[in-house]
């Protein structure tokens, strides 16, 4: 009431100051939103797309370095200690290795490439051919030959290993 006993006017108008804290408010409440949703990209940025690679990682340019008929022991300079050894018609080192990646961390990892260079050494310690297989269409391929191994001893061997590679 005023002092003549009238009501005032309503003014639905907030004052000055009201509207300036009221716009202060809304801005810091949006800044606090637009924080949190930069974080939240960029910890879901952070968990996609990674690659794994286990075994043995073929330099660049190896097998190039590796001549029909170079020396046991070269071909361990060069590519190092094979992974497994075994003694089919004479000496043949493999080198074993899987790519895998998984788009989202935490999922299930699925295997991208599996190889295995084969070394093939004559009765005399020198190499005999070279091999690089992996999967092609579901078989066994030598990317070097470019041809598919037949059954035989070489196929016995080479089957197993590509089975415990693609354990999942």
């Amino acid at each position: 009431m005023q002092e003549d006993g009238s009501v005032p006017a309503m003014n639905h108008t907030l004052p000055r100051q009201s509207r300036v804290a009221s716009a202060r408010g809304f801005l810091s409440r949006f800044r606090a939103i637009a924080v949190v949703g930069l974080v939240c990209s960029a910890a879901l940025a952070g968990c996609t797309g990674e690659q794994f690679q286990k075994g043995y990682i073929l330099p660049d340019g190896a097998l190039e370095q590796i001549p029909i008929g170079a020396s046991q022991d070269q071909v361990l300079i060069v590519l190092g200690t094979p992974s497994t050894v075994a003694t089919l018609d004479g000496e043949v080192f493999y080198y074993i290795s899987q790519r895998t990646s998984r788009p989202v961390a935490f999922m299930n990892q699925h295997v991208v490439d599996q190889r295995v260079i084969a070394v093939y050494f004559d009765k005399n310690r020198q190499v005999r051919r070279l091999a690089n297989y992996g999967l092609k269409d579901g078989k066994i391929f030598d990317f070097v030959s470019r041809t598919t191994p037949t059954s035989g001893q070489e196929m016995s061997y080479l089957t197993p290993l590509f089975k415990l590679l693609s354990f999942n």
